[in-house]
Parts: C-alpha cells; sequence; structure tokens
C-alpha cells in the first residue's frame, strides 16, 4: 500500500506521534521539514527523501512503519 492509499485524515490525525518517530530516525530533519500539508505527501516525501539522502521507497517504509506501530498500541 502506498503513502497515498492511506486515509489522509488518519495520516494527520496521526502526524504529530509519526512525525516525532521520524525526527528520532533522522536526526537532521526539522519540523520544517516535516509540515505535512494535507494532498501534499509527495513534496513531503520529497523534502524527507532529499534532506535524508534515503530512497523514496526508505522513506515510504518509515512512514507506513511508524504509523502501524502507532496503530497496533506499540507506538509511545
Amino acid at each position: 500500500m502506498s503513502l497515498e492509499c492511506m486515509n489522509k485524515l488518519e495520516i494527520k490525525g496521526d502526524w504529530n506521534i509519526i512525525k516525532g518517530l521520524l525526527k528520532q530516525k533522522w536526526a537532521k530533519l526539522t519540523d520544517h521539514d516535516l509540515d505535512f500539508i494535507e494532498g501534499q505527501q509527495d513534496e513531503l516525501l520529497g523534502r524527507i527523501q532529499k534532506k535524508t539522502g534515503e530512497s523514496r521507497e526508505a522513506v515510504e517504509a518509515a512512514v507506513k512503519e511508524y504509523s502501524s506501530v502507532k496503530h497496533s498500541g506499540k507506538g509511545h
């Protein structure tokens, strides 16, 4: 499942938690880098990819991983 297929409200609602986890994974990221604007997931992923040097697939996988951790109750 791609990030675009994920429920946008679900992503938006959990974004602060996911954002914190992404900042732990990639300390280079700032709040500005992770500003989530509904409908602009591609831009967000591109910013993370550019800042971290990771592949798009790795960035998408991390976002999905942290989202699934949050929803399974294993998150913070």
